[in-house]
Formats: C-alpha cells, sequence, structure tokens
C-alpha cells in the first residue's frame, strides 16, 4: 500500500476533526434522528431525512479520514537535521528575480495545502521544482503564467 507523507500538524488537526465528528457530531445526530423518529411518519418528515442525509455524510468523511491516517507517512520536520536542503514539510523563502517580492511556503502533503496559509502540496509545479535544491540556488519554475525564476533564500525546519 502505498504511503502519503503528512506533517505532524497536518496529522494532529486529521486527528483532531476525526475525534470531534465521534464524540460530539455524531451523537447529536443520533440524537436528533431518535427526535425525528418520534414525531410520526417517516415517509414525510423532513427534519429525518435531513439528520440522515448529515449522518451519511458524518460518516462518509469519518471513513475517508481514517483511511488517510492509514496510509499516511508522518513526518516531523523537526527531528529532521537542518542541511539547506529543500524537503518536504521545509518552510522556504524564495525570491523573485525578476520583481524581488519575497514570498513563503511550507511544503506539505496534498491534503494540507492551503495557500491561503502559504501551505503548498508536495506535488504543486513550484514544490517540485525546489524540492532537492539549495539555499542560494536559483530555480526556474514553469508555472501557468510562465516561467518564474527564483533564488532559495533560506529553508526552515519549523
Amino acid at each position: 500500500m502505498t504511503k502519503f507523507p503528512m506533517t505532524i500538524q497536518g496529522a494532529k488537526a486529521l486527528e483532531d476533526e476525526l475525534k470531534f465528528l465521534k464524540t460530539e457530531r455524531r451523537p447529536a445526530l443520533s440524537q436528533a434522528i431518535g427526535e425525528a423518529r418520534e414525531l410520526g411518519d417517516l415517509k414525510e418528515n423532513a427534519e429525518y431525512h435531513a439528520a440522515r442525509e448529515q449522518q451519511a455524510m458524518v460518516e462518509a468523511r469519518i471513513r475517508d479520514i481514517e483511511a488517510k491516517l492509514s496510509n499516511a507517512h508522518i513526518i516531523d520536520i523537526k527531528l529532521i537535521p537542518h542541511s539547506g536542503k529543500v524537503i518536504f514539510g521545509a518552510t522556504v523563502e524564495l525570491n523573485n528575480i525578476d520583481t524581488d517580492e519575497t514570498i513563503t511556503y511550507q511544503i506539505v502533503g496534498d491534503d494540507e495545502a492551503d495557500i491561503k496559509q502559504s501551505k503548498i502540496s508536495v506535488s504543486s509545479p513550484i514544490a517540485r521544482a525546489i524540492i532537492g535544491k539549495e539555499e542560494g540556488e536559483v530555480v526556474l519554475i514553469r508555472v501557468p503564467s510562465g516561467e518564474v525564476e527564483y533564488e532559495i533564500i533560506e529553508v526552515k525546519h519549523v
């Protein structure tokens, strides 16, 4: 079975969501279904059908999270010795050679990617171009709008 990389923070977030779904959301939906059953005819009971639909979505999400966690190769970047090389989980500061604009990204697993939080997927074009490179190197990255040159300013294990 193929293992997928995941940061320790990503695994913690999934574990927290799983705990919430199992200990709070699932029991609340079971109670709502029980209350809706008491209202009578189930064929025309909108509350019952809505609660059952929500329950099905929660159960699907629980299975999804459990599958992701079972297939995860959890990596704690803080335990890996710093070498200046870009690796999974590292936070990388890049400088756009043309515009002199500096951006910072953390390379995370596919399910953890969130550009608003500056987290990019390990399979994104930027991450694929910089993984294995070292601080000070200039990298040509192909993006949808063309090609951009970035210099790797700093690699952090945070």
